[in-house]
């Protein structure tokens, strides 16, 4: 499951930049700001990601597939 890797990793980075920005730090911004397009290309993919996992997560996840106990 590559794509979930990949999903997983921009969720952290996009938890991450969140949990910053709430005491003023932007990661993105500070990386990419001088290229807009590619800050909101970035965003765009954190979105997807969440997305991704939002759909496919219970068949994926160990916990929550295969009829594991809660």
């Amino acid at each position: 499951m590559k794509l979930h890797t990949v999903a997983f990793i921009l969720l952290i980075v996009g938890g991450l930049n969140w949990g910053l920005t709430a005491i003023g730090f932007n990661v993105v911004n500070m990386i990419v700001g001088s290229w807009p397009i590619v800050e909101q290309i970035i965003y765009i993919l954190v979105g997807v990601a969440a997305i991704y996992e939002v759909v496919t997560h219970k068949q994926n996840c160990k916990d929550c597939g295969s009829g594991a106990a809660a």
